[in-house]
């Protein structure tokens, strides 16, 4: 039993971490900047035929210049439903109607809200930070299976060094990314 080798899917722990990291993204990418963007409509959802439908399901989002999205609502009857979504949304966007195309002028971003958004996005880091050491933790638990079934000190100790070197780089992949979107959005 001492002779077998056994392994701990590392692959897996770091699709995993991964997609935290994706999610991260995505996260920052709803916050505003001050500059327009498709994707901060992505968490919106509207109240389509009976049940909540993504913003870029019921209309074409275009950035036609950098401080305007406009929504081409594609059903008429969407179109009160899509802006009370985006009122009711927190976003502090005040959408203009003209026909079927709402416009959500993007407004600048002042210092003091700047300062909440540079927490947001940091409160958002912490959460992917203590999903990807949720990830570690359960590499540790099959490394301790795994010592449990046979495997040597040794082995045991190669693997936890490589499951915290997979947590380091995420670990840092996202406080890059922190760092990134806290720049972009303190920029002026």
């Amino acid at each position: 039993m001492a002779d077998e080798e056994i392994e701990i899917d590392t692959d897996d722990l770091e699709r995993r971490m991964d997609g935290a990291l994706t999610a991260l993204r995505g996260e920052f990418a709803s916050l505003r900047t001050g500059r327009a963007s498709s994707s901060m409509l992505d968490p919106i959802m509207v109240q389509a035929y009976g049940q909540p439908t993504p913003i870029n399901q019921v209309g074409t989002v275009n950035v036609p210049e950098s401080r305007m999205v406009t929504i081409n609502v594609w059903d008429k009857s969407m179109v009160q439903a899509v802006e009370k979504a985006i009122r009711e949304s927190g976003l502090g966007i005040n959408p203009q109607l003209n026909g079927t195309i709402i416009m959500l002028p993007i407004p600048e971003l002042n210092e003091e809200r700047r300062r909440e958004l540079t927490r947001v996005a940091a409160q958002y880091a912490e959460h992917g930070r203590v999903a990807v050491r949720n990830v570690r933790r359960d590499g540790m638990d099959q490394i301790k299976k795994a010592k449990a079934a046979g495997m040597s000190e040794d082995d045991a100790k190669i693997w936890e060094a490589e499951v915290q070197d997979i947590t380091d780089r995420f670990i840092g992949l996202m406080d890059k990314a922190l760092e990134t979107k806290q720049a972009e959005i303190m920029q002026v």
